[in-house]
């Protein structure tokens, strides 16, 4: 099933996000995880991009998302970057997907390695996504920022790029992590302004330590409100606390934005059941 498909219901779509293996994560711990975590009966999940780089990449992210369609019955997207990648190199993972029955895909640019020189086939995601699309009969999604990224050189140029991505054909948008709401109600209304009309789910990651949302702030940029910041300093000398303060914290986001009209979360799981058991099961009632 495309997934555009499934935000045309007239209902909030639920979605989780887990990650291929890497070193501290062996496949075996990824297929249990994605066991567990099929038991909530998502709408559907995304895999992102192989942390073991080139052609393992993509294996390892449609070998997940294969499992998840074949095994447990759940609709996968299978995240693809193109920075880093040539015309041929793209050829090939969309194959390796075709092959799988993987229709679905998320169309990333990818993080800047300074290690290694760009392609220059891809310099953008909405070439990847016209790309894509050219290739044959895939559902294309794309990534969008509500606080802009990072290199946007201003937040009217990312919303301008964001039309870009749109109009070459992504069918639906999912927004990295934020912890103030209000600025994904600013984001959705001005997407709305520069003719962004596709579906947009939110994208949450629950906090469950300290170095954790240190890193994220770091690579995505995302801002911390006053009451995010109130709790990890009254928490962050306690775990398993902070753990606990950082599911109920994604809980009242997810609550407050389905009060809004979200046309769908995307949960961050982290490959951590537990956590996504917790979440689901304070909001389950209002999906």
């Amino acid at each position: 099933m495309k997934l555009s498909e499934l935000y045309n219901k007239g209902r909030t779509i639920f979605s989780l996000e887990v990650f291929p293996p890497n070193k501290r994560c062996p496949i075996e711990t990824v297929y249990d995880a994605v066991e567990k975590l099929s038991q909530l009966k998502p709408d559907y999940f995304s895999v992102t991009y192989g942390a073991l780089g080139g052609a393992a990449a993509g294996k390892s992210t449609c070998d997940i998302a294969s499992y998840i369609k074949e095994k447990c019955g759940t609709e996968a997207m299978a995240h693809l970057t193109c920075i880093n990648s040539t015309a041929a190199d793209i050829d090939a993972a969309l194959e390796l997907f075709k092959s799988h029955g993987i229709e679905n895909i998320l169309a990333l640019r990818g993080d800047i390695n300074p290690d290694l020189e760009p392609k220059k086939d891809f310099p953008h995601a909405s070439d990847l996504t016209a790309y894509i699309l050219s290739k044959g009969d895939f559902d294309v999604a794309g990534a969008c920022y509500p606080e802009t990224h990072v290199d946007a050189e201003s937040p009217v140029e990312d919303i301008l790029n964001l039309k870009k991505k749109t109009d070459s054909g992504a069918s639906h948008l999912i927004t990295q992590l934020f912890f103030d709401n209000s600025c994904f109600y600013k984001f959705r209304e001005k997407c709305a302004i520069a003719g962004v009309n596709v579906p947009i789910s939110a994208g949450i990651m629950p906090v469950t330590n300290k170095k954790q949302i240190e890193r994220m702030v770091t690579v995505c940029g995302a801002s911390l409100p006053p009451k995010f910041v109130k709790i990890l300093q009254r928490f962050e000398s306690d775990p398993e606390a902070l753990r606990d303060a950082g599911i109920a914290y994604a809980a009242d986001q997810i609550v407050d934005l389905i009060s809004n009209d979200v046309d769908g979360i995307h949960l961050y799981t982290m490959n951590n059941p537990y956590v996504a058991y917790k979440i689901h099961g304070a909001i389950s009632r209002l999906l």
